[in-house]
């Protein structure tokens, strides 16, 4: 009898101990899952520059800017005929999120620029973005360059672990050019770094190539900085709209209700002249104006929500004509 009841207590003991090895050996799987999980870090840098660009607060609540974004060049030795436009993209997409932004699509920049034979790409020059403002009816444009571009990979390998950290390192240069006097605004650089890490464990865990993903990471990371001081260095300039069109009285503007134009605003309206050049440096400085009169603006106009009518309140010379320009009243 007494064997029997030994034999029962060598079972059940038994029975116990399979069951906390089974609890180990599931702790032990979660953790080296987790160990093994593939991680991943994005971060914005400081470029090395010989002077960083002044970072401008600005209280500016106005309408929104029109400006044009042209695809950047890619002088890096890495992802030819990719690097430039994902760029250029991801600038659009930031400018655009920010809100203070009217932004020309990059397709219809490239369009306007075959059809006027005018220079592609980063290599827009002052002249060519004066030209492209007068036609597209752009503030400024956005010219820039992915001027370094590198990825390398760095691990260890023990006796029972591996990790290989995937490493991808981006500058990025702008410039904003004044399309009224071709002069440059601001020039800045910007340079982000993405990391994406993988473990293994025994042989077991993540494996794989390239993370094609840490392109696109650590170019928004470089660019994304950009957005804040661009609004800024603008907001500097006084806004403008142009006049579209006009029949007696009334102006039809290219801004309307998307670029926060709003019902009752009033504006002053100028027929522009020649050019007024610096006798020094033979740059566009301004051009001569004459004062058409004020407008209060009606109602929006058209479908595309960059249309609005205003009407001439107080007129002190000749009608208005297309690409007049119109500023806020002060």
């Amino acid at each position: 009898m007494q064997n029997v009841k030994l034999g029962i207590l060598i079972v059940k003991s038994l029975e116990e101990s399979m069951k906390k090895n089974k609890l180990v050996v599931l702790s032990g799987f979660v953790i080296l899952a987790a160990a093994c999980a593939p991680s991943k870090t994005v971060k914005m840098q400081q470029a090395v520059s010989a002077n960083e660009t002044e970072h401008l607060e600005s209280q500016y609540t106005g309408p929104k800017r029109r400006i044009g974004v042209v695809e950047f060049e890619n002088k890096s030795a890495y992802g030819q005929g990719r690097l430039g436009g994902s760029a250029s993209d991801i600038l659009i997409t930031e400018l655009v999120k920010s809100g203070k932004f009217i932004v020309v699509e990059r397709d219809k920049m490239n369009k306007i620029m075959e059809e006027q034979k005018l220079q592609a790409q980063g290599t827009v020059d002052s002249q060519t973005a004066v030209q492209l403002g007068k036609i597209m009816g752009l503030e400024a444009i956005v010219v820039g360059a992915v001027s370094q571009f590198g990825v390398k990979t760095e691990g260890s390998d023990y006796l029972i672990t591996q990790s290989k950290q995937q490493v991808a390192d981006v500058t990025v240069d702008i410039r904003l050019i004044d399309t009224q006097s071709g002069q440059v605004l601001m020039a800045d650089s910007g340079k982000g770094q993405a990391k994406s890490k993988k473990k293994s464990f025994l042989g077991m865990g993540t494996k794989g190539g390239y993370d094609e993903t840490l392109e696109g990471e650590a170019l928004r990371a470089s660019i994304a900085q950009f957005v804040d001081n661009i609004a800024s260095q603008l907001n500097k300039k006084a806004w403008s709209c142009m006049v579209a069109d006009a029949s007696g009285t009334e102006l039809y503007l290219n801004a309307g209700q998307d670029s926060g134009i709003k019902t009752g605003m009033k504006l002053d309206c100028f027929h522009q002249g020649a050019e007024i050049r610096d006798p020094g440096s033979n740059l566009v400085i301004g051009h001569r104006e004459e004062y058409i009169g004020s407008v209060e603006v009606e109602r929006y106009c058209g479908q595309g929500g960059d249309c609005s009518i205003a009407r001439l309140t107080r007129a002190a010379s000749g009608g208005a004509k297309a690409k007049d320009i119109c500023r806020l009243a002060k």
